[in-house]
C-alpha cells in the first residue's frame, strides 16, 4: 500500500470515528429536548389546571388526574391557594396568581433551554453533513483510483 493510500485510510477512519461521535452528540441533544418538550407540557397543563381552577368555588367537584388518563372525584378544600413545586423536590403553598407567575418563569427558563439546545443541535448536524461530505468525497475518490487501476 502506498503512503498516499495509508494516508487516506488514516483520514477517513479519523472522519468516521469523528462522524460516529457527532451522530452520538446529536441524539443526546435530541433526548434531552424531548425532555424538555414533556416538561413544558407539563407545565403548560399546571398553568391551564390553575387558571381553569381560580374561578372555583371552595368544595367545588373536580377530576383530579391520577396518571395514564385516568381521573379520581374530588373536592377543593382550597379555592385560594395551590401547593406548587419550587424546585429540589421542594414545594410551596401560593396564590393561583403567584403559582401561574411562578409556572411562567420557570417555562420562560426552560424554553431558553431549549432554543440553546437546538441551537447546539443545528451545529451539530451541520458538522455531520460537512462531515459526510467529506467522507463520500474520499470514498468516490478510491473508486475513481479503482476504477482506473482496472483499466
Amino acid at each position: 500500500m502506498s503512503t498516499e493510500t495509508e494516508e487516506t485510510e488514516k483520514v477517513l477512519g479519523r472522519l468516521l470515528v469523528e462522524l460516529q461521535a457527532l451522530r452520538g452528540t446529536a441524539n443526546t441533544l435530541q433526548s434531552r429536548i424531548n425532555l424538555i418538550d414533556a416538561a413544558l407540557s407539563e407545565l403548560e397543563l399546571a398553568n391551564a389546571s390553575l387558571g381553569g381552577l381560580k374561578n372555583s368555588k371552595k368544595g367545588a367537584s373536580l377530576l383530579f388526574p391520577i396518571g395514564g388518563g385516568s381521573y379520581i372525584k374530588a373536592r377543593l378544600e382550597d379555592a385560594e391557594k395551590a401547593i406548587v413545586g419550587i424546585g429540589a423536590g421542594v414545594a410551596s403553598e401560593k396564590t393561583y396568581d403567584k403559582a401561574q407567575e411562578n409556572i411562567g418563569t420557570r417555562v420562560a427558563e426552560i424554553q431558553r433551554s431549549r432554543v440553546a439546545l437546538q441551537q447546539r443541535l443545528s451545529q451539530v448536524v451541520e458538522q455531520i453533513n460537512e462531515t459526510e461530505d467529506k467522507v463520500n468525497e474520499i470514498v468516490k475518490s478510491r473508486e475513481a483510483k479503482d476504477v482506473v487501476r482496472k483499466t
